[in-house]
């Protein structure tokens, strides 16, 4: 059995900890070589006594002084970096083979782009990677012969329901019709239309079913996430948008389905538990103890689905506008939906203001090709301006 050695971006976020939850019930199997955050050194500092990495990155550099501090009072021999240099350091490290990307925003994708250069065995939760960089990023893993394993559950349902001997991302050679991606609804799927826009942050981040963090909470609740995940899926599976349906699926029990020529339609189940999707992907192609229950199918009594009210989540149209416009369409529309969730965030903009503000930016700035990392940032930053604009915000320098 080899041992996978592990750099755990975004190790203090919920994906982080459900994975450090994971690694520590089978040391036999994983260990810890370095581990990066954005700004929380004491609990950084924590992880660090308990897993004795060889490198801890923040990416505030007040931050990580003060985590270098603390770790030297304590006589470890960690060694702290501070910002991107230091998470691509991270990503790089010739001690890691396995990097899991759960950096949330695009914040981390220049580090998940260099462990895709490097050939690293990468288990990708930051979608942006893919809304952001699409070809670019796929081109640097094919180019490199990394591997790419998603942890998102809804990817990594369809990635289980895949042929393991699939040509590479040709729905048409795995005889596939069609990719379901689920999605529980979200907190306000039931909520009357004319109070949206007075939805409280802590009402769009309060999920049915999954814990997770505020960004991606106010994204469910929107449903952006599911439509970045219709592009991330694009990118992933090679599947063309027609043939990536999106479905609402309340108890989030089925975490996507994916249908064949021939009828069949294979489905993923299990509770939802981050544990489960990183466990598959960190021991793939074994099958390893996440410390998730069983699921108890009696119980359960039923399964029950709808399609999407586009009135109710405009973020879905906005996110195929996106992928149809191509290029650097995604990065446009991820940026501005950034923007947009910090200020509903941080009390600044009404909850409906979010999808204006995305469709603002889409309107405002064009979609151009996307040959380069570079293409990218620069679509992000017109994004974000354009966003900040519409929300009459202070536009960052």
């Amino acid at each position: 059995m080899t041992l996978r050695r592990i750099a755990l971006l975004g190790a203090t976020g919920s994906i982080g900890e459900s994975t450090l939850d994971v690694v520590s019930r089978h040391p036999d199997r994983f260990a810890v070589t370095a581990l990066a955050a954005r700004c929380q050194w004491q609990k950084l500092a924590e992880l660090c006594r308990a897993h004795r990495p060889e490198v801890a990155v923040l990416s505030d550099a007040r931050a990580a002084q003060a985590l270098e501090r603390a770790l030297a009072e304590q006589g470890l021999p960690t060694r702290v970096l501070a910002g991107e240099a230091g998470l691509i350091e991270a990503a790089t490290l010739a001690s890691a083979d396995t990097v899991v990307a759960a950096i949330v925003g695009a914040a981390g994708l220049r580090s998940t782009m260099a462990a895709a250069s490097a050939g690293k065995r990468i288990l990708l939760a930051n979608k942006e990677a893919l809304v952001i960089g699409g070809a670019v990023f796929m081109g640097a893993v094919e180019a490199s012969g990394a591997a790419l394993l998603p942890i998102d559950s809804e990817h990594n349902a369809i990635f289980q329901c895949l042929p393991r001997d699939r040509a590479l991302r040709d729905p048409d050679s795995m005889g596939l019709r069609r990719i379901l991606l689920t999605g529980s609804g979200g907190p306000l799927r039931m909520r009357p239309l004319a109070e949206l826009p007075d939805v409280t942050a802590d009402e769009a981040c309060a999920h049915p079913n999954w814990v997770m963090g505020k960004k991606i909470s106010v994204d469910s609740a929107t449903m952006m996430n599911k439509g970045l995940e219709m592009i991330e899926a694009h990118w992933l599976f090679g599947v063309p948008r027609e043939r990536i349906e999106i479905v609402i699926h309340p108890e989030s029990v089925i975490h996507s389905l994916v249908e064949y020529a021939d009828g069949s339609v294979l489905a993923e189940l299990g509770h939802p538990d981050m544990r489960t999707p990183i466990a598959q992907a960190l021991a793939f192609p074994d099958r390893i103890d996440a410390g998730v229950r069983a699921l108890d199918l009696v119980s359960l009594r039923k399964l029950t689905f709808e399609a999407p009210d586009y009135a109710r989540f405009p973020c879905l149209e906005l996110a195929c506008a996106a992928l149809d416009a191509g290029g650097t369409g995604p990065a446009i529309l991820n940026a501005a939906n950034e923007v947009a969730v910090a200020a509903f965030l941080d009390g600044r903009i009404r909850y409906t203001d979010i999808a204006k503000a995305c469709s603002e930016a889409l309107a405002r700035v064009p979609a151009r090709s996307l040959d380069s990392l570079d293409d990218a940032l620069a679509a992000d930053a017109e994004g974000r301006r354009a966003a900040s604009m519409c929300l009459k915000l202070p536009i960052a320098a």
